[in-house]
């Protein structure tokens, strides 16, 4: 995967939580493409292209997701559960990164065919660790069947 074309699709509605993952991103990718949204009718908008999303130019598939669990409108389990449920989508890899360590939810996310289920640390340094060791695995190392 070209590093110029990747477009990572964070799903958080916690601005501060946002700006911390953008800015990682932005400093461990290079030249990401980063399409935020706050909440989880509008991920399924841009992922199905509908209403205001519908342009796949200004709104390009993304390579990966991040997707926080607790979100307004459509809780991101179900955002996870059409993803996985779409015949277009369901080999996006999805990876939850959520405050949330308990064991339902983690259970919950693996029995919709989450990809990878992470804990975002309260500690700053250990949130810059996870978010480096995330961009190295998913957008470096690991490698997925072209669209």
């Amino acid at each position: 995967m070209q590093d110029d074309a990747l477009v990572v699709m964070l799903v958080e509605d916690n601005p501060a939580h946002a700006e911390i993952i953008i800015r990682l991103l932005q400093e461990h990718c290079i030249t990401p493409q980063i399409q935020h949204v706050s909440d989880g009718e509008a991920a399924l908008d841009y992922l199905f292209r509908r209403g205001a999303y519908a342009d796949r130019f200004t709104y390009p598939e993304p390579h990966l997701v991040l997707l926080d669990l607790r979100l307004p409108k459509v809780d991101g389990l179900e955002v996870l559960r059409q993803i996985k449920a779409s015949e277009r989508l369901r080999l996006l890899p999805v990876v939850v990164l959520s405050s949330s360590e308990a064991q339902g939810d983690i259970a919950a996310a693996y029995r919709q065919h989450v990809n990878s289920y992470l804990v975002k640390p309260v500690d700053y340094k250990k949130f810059v660790v996870l978010i480096e060791s995330l961009v190295v695995y998913w957008l470096t190392l690991n490698r997925q069947p072209l669209p």
